[in-house]
């Protein structure tokens, strides 16, 4: 029983933790393949997200890889990203939808010969629990007829817990990562045309206005982002060519 435990919080952590570099899409791919392993008689895993009112696969992950196994996944997959099978219903009312036998379940006849066709016999779909407004379920797909019930549902709620977490902390720490590399742009921006409006004031007497001004003129005159012309005039300064430059760009008269 301990051991049980053990392996369980190691799954757990597993699933929820973030490695350098992820991305929403590398995150998502990482859940359905543990899944697949995790989940007893788990065959396949996928996540589908309600974008502009319709359903999209997003990751999807299987046991094996036999391309003659292919076209009935892909058919699958189409009765999966329809408005009218348990997919949509679960995105819709954030509610779970258990198959427990497609062969004697007759709730959506055109999804279950779909999925008898790819191999399948039960599945189960699950919303993704996220604090984000990104509607999302598991779907989970096993060959044998009444998985997914009992101890092994209660498992799939868990790692789908847990993957609402990571999904959302992802989410976040990319928005982050995005904001700071912004941050970082827009100073270096403001610290090399603060550089060059230093060296208009000190060369010509100007006031720190007069020299913004100056620069914002060059930089519509010659079609040139402001901070391009600001490290221009920056680094003619270092090479000792400044008072070139700003002939050449028209901020002076030769």
């Amino acid at each position: 029983m301990a051991e049980g435990i053990l392996e369980l919080a190691q799954e757990l952590a597993e699933i929820s933790r973030l490695v350098e570099d992820d991305d929403v899409s590398t995150t998502l791919s990482r859940f359905v393949r543990r899944m697949v392993q995790t989940v007893p008689d788990c065959d396949e895993s996928s996540l589908t997200v309600l974008a502009n009112g319709q359903p999209e696969i997003v990751a999807r992950y299987h046991r094996t890889t036999d391309p003659i196994s292919e076209p009935p996944r892909a058919a699958l997959d189409a009765e999966l990203t329809t408005k009218s099978g348990p997919v949509y219903d679960t995105l819709m009312y954030g509610e779970p939808r258990r198959i427990a036998d497609l062969a004697v379940d007759y709730r959506w006849p055109e999804f279950a010969a779909a999925g008898i066709n790819a191999g399948y016999r039960s599945c189960l779909f699950l919303p993704l629990p996220a604090a984000n407004d990104d509607v999302a379920t598991f779907s989970l797909f096993s060959g044998k007829p009444n998985a997914f019930g009992g101890t092994s549902y209660d498992l799939v709620l868990l790692l789908a817990l847990h993957a609402g977490a990571a999904f959302d902390n992802v989410q976040l720490y990319n928005d982050s990562t995005q904001l700071v590399s912004q941050l970082q742009s827009a100073l270096a921006n403001r610290t090399v045309i603060g550089q060059a409006q230093g060296i208009l004031m000190h060369r010509y007497d100007l006031s720190a206005d007069t020299a913004f001004t100056v620069l914002k003129r060059g930089s519509q005159d010659g079609n040139l982002k402001l901070r391009a012309l600001a490290l221009e005039l920056v680094e003619a300064q270092s090479n000792g060519t400044l008072t070139q430059t700003l002939t050449n760009r028209g901020l002076i008269s030769g």
